[in-house]
């Protein structure tokens, strides 16, 4: 989701940009990714005083947007920077989600802090997300693994690297989660943030499933404006800062808005997408205090069957949903650096 809203819209009707109707076949099903090459240097989306550049990977047939950021341009001989893959959620791009600039309220840009810490950071735009193709697919959580999969050895030849760090919010955690799973000689430390295992009791899931029979027969759902600014109250009012609303509404519209449904049906009627016990890397959960995602409980759950000893939970008060977007959001780069920079224990 990064962040996600729940209001009850009735309104079925298509949106500006077309609401797209029927299952379809999962985009995780066409062929071997190929990889295009379109590179943009010191692309527009980015922050002054940053190199940046832009990427199109190819999934079969279906053209992937990755962004790139680094504090300098790399040259050769220089040591490489530990490699950051930043995943967004259910209902906003990539962007807007890691590159969200807000007039005059400070920084809430990920992109820009993590290249500051020192990572070589990397976004995507999952299919029919942001600058990536909208197909008839519903880009869920099978789907976004072969996305990121794709996407693998474009960033690889470019950053030398074959084992990366990836940060995940909401369904973009259970995207880490499962690519994770699913290659786990490609991932070195996995950041689950705002996370869900079995969505018992979870007060967000319980409210999305009454719409579990649109999700089902839609490939996309509305996301109007109205829908974006909920994003920041729907758990706890008073957790984020107005000016944030105004500046993702801004940031997300330019591409429409409608969204696919895949991940939203996979989290009313699909959990759990993965079991902890083949996520064998190691794992920092996060979550905010009033996170409406998902119970303690079941987060704990996950926590304790995850395999690898190391492994962190990290519980932020004043946060909501989205660590990223919150007044405490610096609480969450904090544990987030800490644990990426952990330095390598010795076998014992």
């Amino acid at each position: 989701m990064h962040p996600e809203s729940d209001a009850n819209y009735t309104d079925e009707g298509p949106s500006r940009r077309k609401v797209l109707s029927g299952l379809g076949l999962a985009a995780a099903a066409v062929t071997m990714p190929a990889v295009a090459r379109a590179a943009t240097a010191n692309a527009s989306f980015g922050s002054q005083g940053f190199w940046n550049k832009e990427y199109v990977a190819k999934k079969g047939d279906v053209k992937l947007q990755l962004y790139r950021r680094r504090q300098s341009e790399p040259k050769a001989g220089d040591k490489a920077l530990p490699v950051l893959i930043m995943v967004h959620g259910s209902s906003i791009g990539a962007m807007s989600s890691w590159d969200l600039n807000v007039p005059g309220a400070g920084e809430y840009n990920m992109m820009n802090v993590f290249s500051r810490f020192g990572y070589d950071v990397w976004a995507i735009d999952f299919e029919g997300y942001g600058k990536s193709d909208v197909t008839s697919g519903n880009s869920d959580i099978k789907s976004g693994v072969a996305d990121l999969d794709a996407a693998f050895p474009t960033i690889a030849q470019e950053t030398g690297s074959q084992k990366f760090h990836f940060m995940g919010e909401s369904s973009g955690a259970l995207r880490v989660a499962a690519f994770a799973a699913a290659h786990p000689e490609r991932v070195d430390r996995i950041l689950l943030g705002a996370y869900t295992y079995t969505g018992k009791d979870s007060p967000t899931l319980t409210e999305r499933a009454k719409q579990v029979d649109f999700y089902r027969t839609h490939n996309r759902r509305p996301r109007p404006k109205e829908m974006i600014e909920s994003i920041f109250t729907r758990d706890k009012p008073g957790t984020s800062d107005n000016r944030v609303a105004a500046a993702m509404v801004a940031s997300e519209l330019r591409f429409g808005d409608s969204v696919p449904t895949g991940t939203y049906l996979d989290m009313t009627a699909k959990l759990p997408i993965i079991e902890a016990s083949l996520v064998k890397c190691p794992v920092l959960l996060a979550r905010g205090q009033y996170d409406g995602i998902a119970t303690e409980a079941d987060i704990l759950d996950f926590y304790s069957k995850l395999p690898n000893p190391d492994r962190q939970l990290s519980i932020l008060p004043g946060l909501a949903h989205s660590l990223t977007l919150g007044l405490n959001r610096q609480l969450y780069w904090h544990v987030a650096n800490a644990f990426l920079s952990m330095p390598k224990a010795q076998l014992v």
